[in-house]
This record gives C-alpha cells, structure tokens and sequence, in this order.
C-alpha cells in the first residue's frame, strides 16, 4: 500500500524531531560533562603540537557554523518548516565535534577539593539553570528545534514566539549568552584547554548577539528599538549607575 503525502510528512517530521531532541540531549550531557573535567578527558589523540590547531578548528567551527546558519543563505540551507529543527540537529553535531573531539593538553592546573569544589559546582549547576530558564523565557520550542517539526507534524506554518521580554530578559537583553558564559567560568577543574574555551566562547557570547540584534531590529522595529533602549545588553547595570560610568 503506498505511502500517502500526509503519512509521508508525519513520518519525515517525527523522524527529525526524534534525531533533533537525541542529539541535543546527548550534546548538553556530554559538554556539562567535559566542561566540568576542563575539557581533561576527551577523546581526540592529535599529538602535540598539531593538537591545538585541531583543537582551534573544532573550537572555531561552532560560533562560525552557528552564526552562518542565522543567515539568509544559511535558513535557506536549512529549509522551510523544518529549518529551526536541522539548525538544533547541526549545532548539536557540532557541540558534539567540539566536546568528544578535543585532544587534551594533559596538563591540570587546579583542581577544586573541599569547600571551594562544592561551592564551584553550585555555581557550575546555577548557570546551566539560568540557561534553561532564559531558554523557556526566549521559546523552548525554537531553542530545542520542536517548533520545526512539530509544524510539520500539524500541516501547519511554524509559528515564531514574540519578541522575548520576560523573565530573565526584563535584566539583560542577551540572557541565554550570559548564563553560558557563566557555565565556562565557572568549572571546578581549571587547564589551558579550559581558558582557551573559556576565551573564546565568552568572546563569542559577547560579540553574538549583536547579529541576533541587528535581525530584531529588521523583524521587530520600533517594539525592539524601545526594549532596547530600557534593557542593559549583556550586564545587569543599572540605567543611573551606567549613565555615570558613562560619564552622562
């Protein structure tokens, strides 16, 4: 009996969801995991030195990839309803690339024990919390790649949640960049491989969102301009205390 264009769909539809949500799963275990080690026991066997250049491709295709994939081009690639699906699929596969991949330097520099390991582990666990939230604060159906398939699932258009503006985004306007940025400085276990994640990804963190902006800013218009101008973009200064560091 053949397969009918609907029956079709659903199937392509629930086939992506479970692969979006597999991956993605396994992707967030696997860096809370190698993060909290300092990146100490992954997987990748390059010798030294050609392992920090294997190390600097695999750190650099993630915020590379990942801001791509924002473009026009790069939705185009993805395609139609399923676009915000295969945009978790790939970041998720490259999470995975970036975590399991890494050849480790070896060394270990500090090492948490007693009070202060309790008390890194907290804060290490506090930042992945305020991920979650500032994710279901933004739309946890476009952040974990559901709305795609879910859309599809339905024979429907994927319906795109409105500009965030509660929760964690009535403090910074970029809450999801903070609370990762919190998550990399905040491991128990401290080597090079660590800081140089660290760096490089906080720089991501802070230089990021400034696309995601410009493309608020074309979508949303005056609604964004005036959020915009009442919300601290990275850091939770206040309006009195910023317009005297400013010098106004």
């Amino acid at each position: 009996m053949p397969v009918t264009a609907s029956a079709r769909s659903k199937i392509i539809a629930v086939t992506h969801g479970v692969l979006c949500h597999g991956l993605f799963a396994v992707a967030i275990a696997v860096m809370i995991y190698e993060m909290y080690f300092g990146l100490s026991r992954a997987w990748g066997r390059v010798p030294t030195p050609w392992n920090w250049i294997a190390n600097g491709a695999l750190l650099l295709q993630f915020p590379l990839g990942h801001s791509l994939l924002l473009t026009r081009r790069g939705r185009a690639l993805l395609g139609g309803t399923l676009a915000t699906t295969r945009y978790v699929i790939v970041a998720s596969v490259q999470v995975l690339l970036l975590y399991i991949a890494w050849s480790p330097s070896g060394t270990i520099w500090w090492q948490a024990s007693g009070a202060a390991a309790i008390v890194l582990t907290m804060l290490y666990g506090a930042g992945w919390l305020l991920l979650l939230k500032s994710m279901f604060d933004a739309g946890i159906e476009l952040q974990t790649g559901s709305l795609g398939w879910r859309a599809m699932l339905r024979n429907r258009k994927p319906v795109f949640p409105p500009m965030p503006t509660r929760g964690l985004f009535r403090i910074v306007r970029q809450p999801i960049y903070v609370s990762f940025a919190i998550t990399v400085w905040t491991v128990p276990r401290w080597t090079p491989d660590q800081l140089v994640l660290a760096c490089v990804l906080t720089a991501y963190c802070v230089v990021g969102p400034l696309f995601k902006e410009a493309r608020f800013s074309r979508r949303f218009g005056r609604e964004f301009a005036v959020y915009k101008a009442a919300h601290p973009y990275w850091l939770p200064i206040p309006r009195w205390l910023s317009g005297r560091l400013s010098g106004s």
